[in-house]
């Protein structure tokens, strides 16, 4: 009898666990409360999820951070092998057996068990994107918290944070690969596809992705991998384009990742990738744009050329900067004090990206805006003009081979002209460079085709101004002269 009684208290166990890692309470997860960061991101604490159909049967509870013991891990039958309504219960243990976490810094450790995991989230993943059955909500819930364990981790150091050389342009370091991309790209693939999938339901599905999934996801950004940041990259475009919920908040998440980058660290990973995405989104922004819009451009997107690592994601900064031009022709005189605020003064290089930008934004500026902001505009050239690096020059000169700008400048010649008269001038008078010489013949011919009047005009006031310098040099020298006879004279 006492043999029974101690027998039925074990037989309790296995139903209080169903209970208490079942079905969340009506009304427990709520969509859009980040507190339930706990239950997404704390794996460990977690217990399985059961659908309705399997809760009387007995399925082992696996715990995500326990290591796997050898042999542990058992080849299940593959989906069509089973009956359709069984599916479930096989869909939700092939979860359980890639929650296993495995470390691949030894390719010769528990290599079996590698492959079965590898195996099981390729079935997984053809599964989803067959859409050969609907996934229960419970094992929705269990594919979104597997996802969780394998890519939500801590980042390793980045490459100057291992040597500790600071000084080091970023574009030398080497990236760094990650050593489980094998299981990894396959979890990020089972994510994509139920993202995109047509059986998703957005009700049910952002219950899961929620703010506090979304907000790792963006952190996920400053891996080195770029195999991993082209997977994020299009994973969370998807998850904007579906989540409408979510647009605010991932708008806010990439916005304090710039603010973080520019004021903070100057280091980033996933800078380009971002932009990228949010070129995509600006591009689908109403009319009339909003404020808030407005402030971004000016309190992230314009500061980003402060940065020395520009270079690295400088191309698809100037793509989203002359979206919003193209957006609203008024953000024109903003966008362009905005490159004059930051110009660089000792690098070349980056001088020569931003003429290339300037060159893009002046295609989509009118008259009205362009006149706001011509004068310190061509002073800034002026000085490109004289530069002594020749592409610097050369790219400042290549401004004149643009119809559209060419146009703007004929327009307000009586303005720019006498600002960069002196340095045309000073170019074919004194610049080393040949090719420099005959694309500022070039531009200065232009000019007197013109307007004759105007450009004799500039050329007599440049003469008297070079013979009045020439003048004030003769009486310092005369000066300097006096002062050593005379002190010749003491000695």
């Amino acid at each position: 009898m006492l043999n029974k009684i101690i027998k039925r208290g074990h037989k309790k166990v296995p139903k209080s666990e169903v209970s208490d890692f079942g079905h969340a309470p009506p009304g427990g997860r709520n969509s859009g409360n980040v507190s339930t960061s706990d239950v997404v991101v704390n794996h460990a604490s977690r217990g399985n999820m059961v659908t309705n159909s399997i809760q009387s049967q007995q399925i082992p509870s696996v715990m995500a951070s326990a290591a796997p013991a050898p042999g542990s891990i058992e080849n299940l039958p593959m989906f069509r092998d089973v009956p359709i309504s069984e599916r479930q219960v096989l869909f939700f243990r092939k979860l359980q057996i890639c929650c296993f976490q495995f470390d691949f810094t030894d390719t010769m450790k528990m290599v079996r068990e590698k492959e079965i995991k590898r195996q099981t989230l390729v079935e997984l993943v053809d599964y989803v994107q067959s859409g050969a059955g609907k996934i229960s909500e419970s094992n929705q819930e269990e594919m979104v918290r597997m996802i969780s364990v394998n890519i939500f981790r801590c980042l390793p150091p980045a490459s100057h944070e291992n040597t500790g050389s600071e000084n080091l342009e970023q574009e030398e370091d080497e990236p760094c690969l990650e050593p489980s991309w094998p299981h990894l790209q396959l979890v990020y693939e089972l994510l994509l596809r139920y993202v995109v999938s047509s059986d998703t339901d957005t009700k049910v599905a952002k219950r899961f992705i929620d703010h506090s999934f979304v907000l790792k996801l963006l952190d996920l950004f400053d891996s080195e991998d770029p195999r991993e940041r082209e997977y994020l990259k299009t994973i969370l475009h998807r998850v904007y384009g579906k989540f409408m919920v979510h647009r605010p908040f991932i708008r806010k998440g990439i916005n304090n990742i710039f603010y973080r980058f520019i004021y903070e660290t100057e280091r980033h990973s996933g800078i380009g990738e971002l932009l990228e995405i949010l070129g995509s989104i600006i591009n689908g922004f109403a009319l009339p744009m909003k404020e808030e819009h407005k402030l971004f451009l000016v309190r992230a997107l314009i500061p980003l050329h402060k940065p020395k690592p520009v270079a690295m994601y400088h191309q698809q900064l100037s793509y989203c900067i002359v979206q919003f031009v193209e957006k609203d022709y008024k953000l024109a005189d903003t966008v362009i004090r905005g490159l004059l605020k930051y110009w660089p003064v000792t690098n070349c290089q980056k001088e020569v990206l931003f003429l290339q930008e300037l060159e893009e934004v002046l295609e989509t500026t009118q008259a009205a805006e362009f006149q706001r902001c011509m004068v310190p505009l061509f002073r800034q050239i002026a000085r490109c003009l004289n530069s002594p690096h020749f592409q610097v020059a050369e790219r400042a000169l290549f401004l004149w081979n643009n119809e559209h700008i060419v146009g703007l400048i004929a327009q307000n010649r009586n303005v720019i002209l006498p600002i960069i008269f002196d340095a045309l001038q000073k170019n074919i008078d004194n610049h080393w460079n040949q090719a420099i010489h005959g694309l500022t013949v070039n531009v200065r011919k232009m000019f007197m085709e013109m307007d004759a009047d105007l450009f004799d005009e500039c050329q007599r006031e440049y003469s008297e101004k070079a013979a009045r310098a020439t003048e004030l040099e003769e009486q310092r020298e005369l000066r300097w002269q006096r002062l050593a006879a005379a002190a010749t004279q003491g000695c």
